[in-house]
């Protein structure tokens, strides 16, 4: 709704309410900033309550004994150990979603973070780094984990809520002070509180002709550069911010060495590396020689559904790079087995 709309429509009941003067210009003064930034005007914990259709006093409990409203689980990584996701239970879940979706999708994020956008993917991400002469990546350590409650808690104030609202809006969407792995409004909070990160590195990096993506802890940068200069001043950013980098993460990766950017090979075009790719080409030659079902047997495969399993890794590698007529043929074939 348009400020001057509200406005009228607001004064006009509050009048009728009986609001002194004073009164109205207060919650007036409060509602602008909300409205001109196209956010929910959202005056107390019942107001917000009514809004997200949970009672008041699940919404109070929830912010109070958070450890109660979630479950942990762990997931495998490739490397490393387990994950630990904290997924949070339903009814806190449709809270921090109707966060997400009418709060803070409507807050701009830096053009250069590339994760945990709409309509993004991981190509948009490492196609800025394709054919250059340097890649650097870098890993910022423990990055959900970095980002406290406070700095959350600000995110709220900063957009225009009040200090309680804002204080709510923080306990709901974090976890032992901390953004927890698993819930939906962490991604997006995360990128917020990267903003200014994001529009400094970016000015450094433009002076220099150097090429940056952030996808979300995953920070690259590409060209020909000083990388000591770039990694020194990354450093100092983000020490501002009590986050640092994993230097065991760190990698400088010449023209004559395999450069990698989030799992994708970018040397020359986009690419799946070449291990994965020998893999799954072997796999594909045991099965038009041998045939799908001694294939299965030979090498003791117990999965139901492998051949789904081995579709998708032959459609991402055709995803990665399209123009792959080796992948697509393959693609085909198991399209065919598949039916």
């Amino acid at each position: 709704m348009e400020y001057e709309l509200y406005k009228e429509k607001f004064t006009s009941k509050a009048h009728r309410s009986g609001l002194t003067k004073q009164e109205i210009e207060e919650c007036l003064s409060y509602a602008r900033p909300l409205l001109d930034k196209n956010l929910p005007l959202i005056y107390n914990t019942s107001h917000f309550s009514r809004l997200v259709g949970i009672r008041k006093i699940y919404i109070k409990r929830a912010s109070i004994y958070t450890k109660s409203y979630y479950r942990k689980f762990l997931i495998a990584k490739r490397q490393g150990n387990p994950r630990e996701i904290s997924e949070p239970l339903p009814n806190l879940k449709h809270i921090q979603t109707y966060i997400l979706t009418e709060i803070l999708q409507h807050v701009k994020i830096s053009a250069f973070a590339k994760a945990y956008k709409k309509k993004a993917n991981i190509l948009e991400n490492t196609r800025y780094h394709v054919n250059q002469e340097k890649v650097v990546t870098l890993d910022i350590k423990n990055f959900f984990p970095s980002i406290t409650f406070k700095a959350i808690e600000n995110i709220f104030f900063k957009l225009g809520y009040s200090p309680i609202l804002s204080n709510l809006f923080a306990k709901l969407c974090t976890l032992n002070g901390c953004l927890p792995q698993g819930s939906p409004t962490s991604p997006y909070l995360s990128n917020i509180f990267m903003y200014d990160f994001d529009s400094k590195l970016a000015d450094f990096c433009l002076e220099r002709k150097i090429r940056y993506t952030r996808y979300a802890d995953d920070i690259a940068i590409s060209g020909d550069f000083d990388e000591k200069e770039a990694i020194d001043y990354i450093t100092d950013l983000l020490k501002g911010l009590d986050l640092e980098l994993n230097p065991s993460k760190t990698k400088i990766m010449c023209q004559n060495q395999r450069q990698i950017v989030t799992g994708i090979v970018v040397n020359k075009k986009n690419q799946i590396p070449r291990k994965e790719r020998l893999k799954l080409r072997q796999e594909v030659f045991h099965i038009r020689t041998k045939g799908l079902k001694a294939h299965i047997k030979h090498k003791g495969i117990t999965k139901r559904n492998y051949l789904y399993h081995l579709y998708g890794k032959i459609s991402y590698a055709v995803f990665i790079n399209p123009y792959d007529k080796e992948f697509i043929e393959y693609k085909r074939l198991i399209k065919s087995l598949m039916k």
